[in-house]
């Protein structure tokens, strides 16, 4: 009979008692894996996001931190929006001017360029001297060169270093999932992934929106991979907005599903996405002035289905615009804008290591160090457990020395069954919190975007060992373990190595 043999006998020998102390021990490792979950997904969630495509992020005035959770995670509710003439600093000239012709300046300025012809026409016209014919020379020039000034005859200002910008416009809701105006670059130019190579796909039949579609107009959705699966979206629904908050009123204004996305792991799984003009056109989105000019009445009367309708500039908002520049222009243009009052710039990619070095890690470390004490006071209930059976199997012990064990198999049974209950509670403990992490990866996925399987391990921790810092922790749970069991097995059995076969005995 080998030793191995001995120690699980004794244990079953006392099977209450033993299976008490691997319960213990299996808790605090389920603990040490739970808290190392948690860390990996926090990690995994911040770094499948801090190069998602853009590298700079420019929203309303305000907390650096609130922007960044707003636009790339969808966290929190924005508190400002920016002029839609802040988007176009980032485009062309061609761009701007289509988007400048249905805005009230640029209907202003036609109507004096038409007055001003009608008198330059009647004036010439009428037998004038020479002098009047040269100031109508003089004024035409000027007039081209104030023209040249206007922003829809000009590139943007920040064109020249941008590569692309995408608009976001939040503030409505389907179901708990943000609804997020933009424009099909969202998906056409943005990619994923901690390299951000991998394109967005979407699943079956699905397109991604298009800026005008002849079928459905403006209103068209493409919706995240939670999304559709928690409310059950199908392509070809129709979807209503709530408006301000996930209790709030729905728009009238309906929505078709063209997309739902493939599983990606970002927010963006958990988000619905339309047409940035179908968002403009649904109530209360307009920007209300407080005049309307009188250049706009031409356009009173337009059903919001109308395509050749266009909302005025000077009535247009975003939330945020996600740029891809250039890094060795995006201080300089970071600097430049965040001088102004009408935007600030801000890195996500700094914001979220802040957010980890400061609140994240922390955090972490503590919870961690809580969960290795409590595996450390499972492990002296196993000290206790099998010293306080040592009056009882002083007998026993005796019996196996005078049958011819030596003091060093009585010591080795005594260590193995430390061993045993150890490492057999540290194996209970990684299959439930295992199981555990698989049960709760559809409730983590909805909220974070980051998918768990049960044979997923925690990331390495950032600690300046080598080899130790490739490692999963998980890993190195089970030498933590055998290493405790050693420790804490060494005064039970050292009894036992010293237990009297005479007077044992002879009770």
């Amino acid at each position: 009979m080998n030793l191995f043999t001995i120690a699980s006998r004794s244990i079953r020998q006392r099977l209450l008692s033993s299976s008490l102390t691997m319960l213990s021990m299996a808790m605090g490792v389920t603990l040490v894996v739970a808290v190392l979950a948690i860390f990996g997904v926090v990690q995994k969630s911040f770094d499948a996001n801090a190069t998602l495509g853009y590298n700079v992020v420019v929203g309303a005035k305000g907390g650096k931190l609130q922007l960044t959770l707003n636009s790339v995670f969808y966290l929190s509710q924005p508190i400002e929006n920016v002029p839609y003439e802040y988007y176009l600093e980032f485009k062309t000239q061609e761009f701007r001017f289509q988007e400048y012709q249905g805005s009230y300046s640029f209907k202003a300025i036609g109507q004096q360029h038409a007055t001003r012809k009608t008198l330059a026409v009647s004036t010439l016209g009428a037998s004038v001297p020479l002098g009047g014919i040269l100031g109508l020379v003089v004024d035409t020039t000027l007039q081209n060169e104030m023209d040249s000034m206007f922003p829809w005859n000009r590139p943007g200002k920040y064109k020249a270093y941008t590569n692309f910008v995408i608009p976001l416009c939040l503030g409505d809701y389907f179901g708990p999932y943000r609804v997020v105006g933009t424009t099909p670059d969202m998906f056409d130019l943005l990619h994923y992934g901690s390299s951000a190579e991998d394109p967005y796909a979407l699943q079956g039949n699905g397109r991604n929106i298009e800026n005008y579609s002849e079928q459905y107009g403006y209103f068209e959705a493409v919706v995240g991979s939670v999304v559709a699966r928690d409310r059950n979206v199908k392509l070809g629904d129709k979807i209503n907005p709530s408006h301000g908050s996930e209790e709030g009123d729905s728009h009238a204004t309906e929505f078709t599903v063209v997309g739902i996305l493939e599983p990606t792991g970002t927010p963006n799984d958990r988000a619905v996405f339309i047409n940035m003009e179908g968002f403009y056109r649904m109530s209360d989105h307009a920007k209300p002035l407080e005049n309307e000019d009188p250049y706009g009445a031409d356009q009173q009367g337009h059903k919001i289905t109308d395509s050749d309708y266009r909302l005025p500039v000077e009535k247009r908002e975003v939330t945020a615009l996600l740029v891809n520049m250039d890094p060795i222009f995006s201080v300089g243009v970071e600097n430049a804008i965040n001088e102004g009052s009408a935007a600030q710039a801000v890195y996500p990619v700094l914001e979220i290591r802040r957010l980890l070095d400061v609140f994240v890690t922390p955090v972490k470390v503590l919870l961690l160090v809580l969960t290795v004490m409590i595996c450390v006071v499972s492990g002296l209930s196993i000290l206790i457990s099998i010293y306080n059976s040592m009056n009882e199997r002083r007998g026993e012990i005796a019996v196996l020395r005078a049958l011819g064990a030596r003091r060093l198999t009585v010591y080795g049974i005594v260590s193995l069954e430390s061993l045993i209950l150890s490492v057999a509670g540290g194996l209970i403990g990684f299959l439930i919190g295992h199981g555990l992490i698989a049960m709760s990866s559809p409730f983590v996925e909805s909220r974070t975007g980051v998918r768990l399987g049960f044979f997923d391990f925690a990331p390495p921790l950032p600690i300046a060992i080598p080899y130790l810092n490739q490692l999963s922790p998980e890993i190195l749970l089970i030498p933590g373990l055998v290493i405790l069991a050693v420790v804490v097995g060494f005064i039970p059995a050292y009894s036992a190595y010293r237990t009297d076969v005479a007077k044992s005995l002879g009770k």
